[in-house]
């Protein structure tokens, strides 16, 4: 184990720690524990979606995919800085004036039953796991590979941090530890970034011809079809990544836990222009990899291109420079897996416990105690399995968890807060209809066994769920009244929900 590389972790650890115990001590009630009671700032909340939404996979493996396949690994970061615009255009401001504290709470402010409410829940819940379970078999392998340490203890560890991190701190300390995770992770990136550009004396021109003679994809570097050979995979893999950030609850909850809608808006567009800038830093790194690194070395190292941030940083800055690029990765992994268990936390004790179970019929105490046991129960769920997936393909969770999310609670929302003659009945196909397609698709995968042969079934699963709802409304009862008490609700109700908006 390099003694360096402990010591930036540990660092890493007692900082996030300290700031548990900190958030601790304002995390005694419910709104306080789900959405820090709406102190989060507009900047602030931006940096903590950032860092929320920036996972391992982005700082890691998009520099590979750059590296690797030029243009065509640049599209997945095209795709996740665009899925922000449609999160501006049509997601946030109606979320933040119907949520309380979860995404069934939006949902149920037009279709305010118990039945509806566990569908969306269970939704949520589904999605936050099926995320959090690829981010925590990554980490295990990056933590062994880095420090040397068993894949089930690195997950424990993680694990175990994560799960702190929501029993304690809540809502607050989730957000603190994205904050720094982002400032961590921007200033780290650009870090390494200035090193690459000086090492070429800032001849960026000269970087990316030094790229094209590296790449074995020779002067195709900066053109299409390097990794996706059909432009259909291509659309459908950009329209999931598109969506799918729409539909993804620990994403949705973050608007919350602001004060107001200007403030939630100044959220999602400062998350915008992080965003943006990180994935402008990773095309620079990816290009500088092919560039200072053999192709033939990063395919020794690792031919899914996963180490190739951490193999530029050693050429060019050595055990140290290296250290603490390991030391961003790490935080980043902690702050994404706390949003999901945190996500999944607030989807099953406010909604399934304190509206199902109970009928709300519990005070904010013991609701308060279940959120905290509840976090503690799916924490250790998480763990157990992330263990026994070692060997498996942590991107077909991730793919699987796009298409659902892109497929289910995107259409739900956009149908919820824009289709007046939309039902209940539509709603249930929606959600049925995305889950069952999306599913489908994504098990038979890009072999298509004789149907269709699509790795990324976005393009087939996201019209589907949408003709779903159309179909269900059509069919259904006609409800000429929740439109209007929905509009009722998100510009009058919220000022008596929550008196500090």
């Amino acid at each position: 184990m390099n003694v360096t590389y402990f010591i930036f972790f540990i660092v890493i650890v007692i900082g996030t720690l300290v700031i548990t115990h900190w958030a601790a001590e304002r995390s005694k009630t419910a709104h306080q524990f789900y959405v820090a009671a709406g102190s989060l700032s507009g900047m602030q909340n931006g940096m903590a979606i950032a860092g929320d939404f920036i996972s391992a996979a982005s700082f890691l493996g998009i520099t590979g995919l750059v590296a690797f396949y030029g243009y065509d690994g640049f599209l997945y970061a095209t795709g996740f800085l665009m899925s922000y615009v449609i999160l501006s255009l049509l997601i946030v401001e109606p979320i933040h004036r119907l949520g309380t504290y979860s995404v069934a709470d939006v949902i149920a402010a037009r279709f305010p039953s118990n039945k509806m409410r566990a569908v969306v829940a269970i939704s949520g819940i589904c999605i936050s796991v099926l995320y959090m379970i690829p981010q925590l078999v990554a980490s295990g392998l990056l933590i062994r590979l880095l420090l040397g340490v068993d894949f089930k203890i690195a997950v424990c560890v993680i694990g175990i941090l994560m799960t702190v991190y929501v029993v304690f701190g809540g809502m607050l300390a989730t957000s603190w530890v994205q904050i720094i995770k982002t400032v961590l992770l921007m200033g780290g990136t650009l870090l390494v970034v200035f090193i690459v550009l000086s090492w070429v004396e800032w001849d960026f021109v000269g970087l990316m011809n030094e790229a094209i003679q590296q790449s074995p994809y020779g002067t195709s570097y900066f053109q299409p079809g390097n990794l996706f050979k059909h432009p259909i995979e291509k659309v459908s893999l950009i329209l999931t990544l598109i969506l799918g950030t729409s539909g993804l609850p620990h994403i949705l909850l973050r608007f919350l836990t602001v004060k107001n809608t200007k403030q939630a808006r100044l959220s999602a567009m400062s998350a915008s222009w992080i965003i943006g800038l990180f994935y402008l830093m990773t095309l620079i790194l990816g290009i500088g990899t092919i560039a200072l690194v053999e192709s033939e070395v990063l395919l020794q190292a690792d031919a899914s291109g996963n180490l190739a941030a951490l193999l530029l940083a050693e050429v060019v800055g050595g055990d140290f420079l290296i250290a603490f690029v390991m030391a961003v990765a790490f935080a980043t992994i902690i702050a994404v897996v706390t949003g999901l268990v945190f996500a999944a936390t607030s989807s099953f004790a406010h909604d399934i416990y304190f509206y199902l179970w109970k009928q709300k019929r519990v005070d904010e105490k013991k609701q308060l105690q279940i959120a905290r046991m509840v976090a503690g129960m799916i924490g250790i769920l998480s763990i157990l399995i992330s263990m026994k997936m070692e060997t498996s393909n942590v991107a077909f969770l991730v793919s699987l968890t796009f298409a659902i999310a892109a497929s289910t609670l995107f259409p739900l929302l956009v149908l919820t807060f824009y289709w007046e003659r939309y039902n209940a009945v539509g709603a249930y196909t929606t959600i049925i209809t995305g889950f069952i397609v999306s599913l489908t698709l994504v098990v038979i995968g890009s072999e298509g066994y004789g149907l269709v042969q699509l790795a990324n079934p976005g393009i087939l699963s996201i019209p589907a769920s949408f003709a779903g709802g159309v179909i269900g409304t059509i069919t259904g009862k006609k409800d000429e009244h929740s439109y209007q008490h929905l509009l009722r609700k998100m510009y009058s109700e919220k000022q008596e929900a929550a008196p500090y908006d």
